[in-house]
């Protein structure tokens, strides 16, 4: 059985999908990007890492791969085992293995898994039918303020004494002639103007409008509800809430959830497990902090420790 498209399947709707006795699929969203260099944006997306330390079986997979073959849970069991019994044969025999719209492995020359998650698939819901584009730089025009110069030329009267008073109206008119062609320079120095600073602001409003495309953020619900805790402090006696949780994973097996447990506790964590969700999960934490700050330290810490190939652990 191809197990590979379940688990693109479930990388829609979860953040965890483990292959029980191999390791677990981790999902993170990323915002929306602009590449200023490459004239580029891109949509937000999920970006999928690799757990090589949780191999524990939670059920989720063998679950639904039981009811889409509608086959009973013991053979989906078994159907996994044989998939990853082949992929850890192509490992050895080729070093290299590739998952369909998931990503690609392979062996360094300490026989470690790295993983290279696949660029061509996202599994962001709320981002379908978006893609990358680039947009061309726009050319902005110089313009040049040129201004005309008009050479008033002598007019010769030639008029003898009894016409004098009709020569005063060629003047006039020579006059008037002169105003109109300095009107029609000045209205075209005045346009070049007004389009020069209009130019201005729309350079202006570009750079804004870049500004806000590379503060976007977007944001979707969590698939897991909201769960705060409170504590007692020791001295003061009062509550103080701890809203913000660093998770260690979600198992539909409480006694995988209740092993996890007991092995963070030993490491040295103050590890809790919640009860179980709507989606009929048992979290497992890390621990629980009062500030976001806090769980953001914790994290990084569990990341650098314990694995330094997961780019990033689930925090809420």
């Amino acid at each position: 059985m191809n197990i590979e498209h379940y688990i693109g399947q479930l990388l829609y709707r979860y953040q965890c999908v483990t292959v029980p006795g191999f390791g677990a699929f981790l999902t993170e969203i990323q915002s929306a990007q602009w590449v200023e260099s490459a004239n580029s944006f891109y949509p937000p997306k999920k970006l999928i890492s690799f757990n090589t330390n949780i191999k524990n079986n939670d059920g989720l997979l063998a679950n639904h791969i039981a009811r889409a073959e509608k086959t009973s849970y013991e053979y989906a069991i078994s159907a996994i085992q044989y998939e990853v019994l082949n992929w850890k044969k192509e490992l050895e025999k080729n070093r290299t293995l590739a998952i369909k719209n998931v990503g690609s492995f392979a062996l360094n020359a300490t026989d470690n898994l790295i993983f290279t998650p696949t660029e061509q698939k996202n599994y962001l819901t709320s981002s379908f039918g978006l893609s990358s584009f680039i947009a061309p730089a726009v050319k902005r025009e110089s313009f040049e303020n040129v201004e005309e110069v008009v050479e008033e030329t002598p007019v010769i009267s030639l008029v003898t004494e009894e016409r004098n008073g009709r020569s005063y109206l060629k003047y006039a008119a020579v006059f008037v002639l002169g105003l109109g062609l300095l009107g029609s320079v000045g209205y075209s120095v005045y346009q070049n103007q007004i389009t020069a600073e209009t130019v201005l602001v729309e350079q202006a409003v570009q750079k804004k409008v870049e500004a806000k495309i590379q503060e976007a953020t977007f944001f979707i619900k969590s698939p897991m509800a909201p769960v705060t805790l409170s504590v007692k402090a020791d001295k003061e006696n009062k509550e103080v809430k701890m809203p913000y949780h660093v998770v260690a994973g979600a198992f539909r097996d409480e006694s995988n959830a209740k092993q996890v447990l007991k092995k963070l506790t030993k490491m040295g964590y103050n590890a809790r497990r919640l009860e179980v969700n709507k989606h009929g999960l048992y979290p497992v934490l890390y621990g629980s902090f009062a500030t976001y700050a806090e769980a953001q330290k914790v994290k990084n810490e569990v990341r650098e420790s314990e694995n330094p190939k997961i780019q990033k652990l689930g925090c809420w």
